[in-house]
């Protein structure tokens, strides 16, 4: 028997998204200024603006790429690239997660185009050698719901005259993202840094504006979709003017986010946070003989999205059934919140890494974890 585990983690919160909030996060630590405000003041354009020109800096996008805040989380991002960029030319669409066979989806059924599908199954990659440059190619960099990560930007061709869209929203912050190889990249403000959802922000290279202004997308567009007006760019958009109205709250959060990540060291010591966690996790998954690594290749496994399947597979059922107990006893103790499983992955736990997690609350969770596999059974 194993004995119930004496420590918890300080901050039980290892949920996929909405992450954790930065170490040392408090409401009352959060700039009230703009609350009560118009977003078209001044004051609310400058705090957008802020947020924008430093999240661009913290990234290290290229400097001649844009980088806007758009609605509806990275969702609402990427439906903006795929509806507003796609059609004028061949697609190849890659997927190897849940969200990326949305977009697949969204492709294919709602804009009706005929694109390549190359996909693979859960905790695999899809084959990723000799796609067409000249192609659009649609892609995640970091599969949330699989825990398979791009293991670089190598196969995107640096003279594509396509364009590559990538939904980067588990990534971004956390891994080597090779912006450069990315025309059209989008995240959201809850995933890597726990800022708060409803809010996307869009990556634009200079070819992704060529494309926006000299070939107008072959469909009605919704008034949040629109990037430009008589064949140009709507430069406010990433110069604070949004296109509909932003939660200022979740702005002034987003911002302390990001002066969390500048105080922390940047992007390499978020990059290092998250490695570091993922690489506690995995010694205790190699210590464990009931749990193991969804995304089996160290190549291309997850550092934030770590997603763990049951080691004896032959009762999904009752797997699922077991999930669920883990699940609702480790929250019950506190000593763990929304670890399961996406709802469409193989049953097992998903427990997120990234760089606002601390290393001493993975290290702390596999005690609990042993615990619970041992009580559920």
């Amino acid at each position: 028997m194993i004995d119930r585990p004496a420590a918890l983690p300080a901050r039980p919160f290892f949920s996929s998204g909405p992450c954790a909030k930065p170490p040392g996060w408090s409401a009352d630590r959060l700039d009230t200024r703009s609350l009560g405000r118009s977003h078209r003041s001044a004051l609310c354009k400058a705090r957008l603006q802020d947020a924008i020109d430093r999240t661009h800096a913290l990234l290290k996008l290229p400097a001649d790429y844009r980088l806007g805040i758009v609605p509806a989380s990275d969702t609402g991002a990427m439906e903006l690239a795929l509806w507003s960029l796609l059609g004028p030319r061949a697609v190849t669409m890659l997927s190897w997660e849940s969200f990326g066979a949305g977009w697949v989806t969204d492709v294919i059924k709602q804009l009706k185009l005929d694109a390549e599908v190359r996909t693979a199954d859960y905790g695999e990659i899809a084959d990723l050698a000799g796609i067409d440059p000249a192609n659009d190619i649609v892609f995640t960099w970091n599969g949330t719901t699989s825990g398979v990560r791009l293991p670089d930007a190598d196969w995107i061709a640096a003279d594509r005259t396509g364009l590559a869209i990538c939904d980067a929203t588990s990534a971004a912050f956390a891994q080597d993202v090779d912006w450069a190889k990315i025309d059209v990249g989008t995240f959201s403000w809850q995933k890597a840094l726990g800022g708060e959802g409803g809010h996307g922000m869009i990556v634009l290279s200079p070819s992704a504006v060529e494309r926006l202004e000299s070939q107008a997308a072959p469909r009605p567009l919704p008034k949040i979709f629109r990037l430009t007006k008589s064949g140009s760019l709507i430069d406010g958009i990433f110069k604070g003017e949004t296109i509909n109205t932003p939660s200022m709250l979740a702005v002034e959060d987003w911002l302390f986010a990001l002066g969390w990540a500048e105080q922390t060291g940047g992007l390499q010591a978020l990059i290092a946070r998250a490695d570091a966690n993922a690489a506690a996790l995995d010694l205790w998954v190699q210590q464990a003989d009931w749990i193991e690594h969804l995304a089996q290749d160290p190549a291309i496994r997850s550092n934030t999205s770590v997603c763990l399947q049951f080691a004896d597979r032959a009762d999904g059922q009752a797997n699922a059934a077991r999930q669920k107990a883990i699940v609702k006893l480790l929250e019950a103790e506190q000593a763990a919140f929304d670890i399961g499983a996406y709802r469409d992955a193989p049953p097992g736990l998903r427990i997120w890494c990234g760089a606002t997690v601390d290393t001493t609350d993975i290290e702390a969770l596999g005690p609990w974890l042993d615990w619970a596999w041992e009580q559920t059974q």
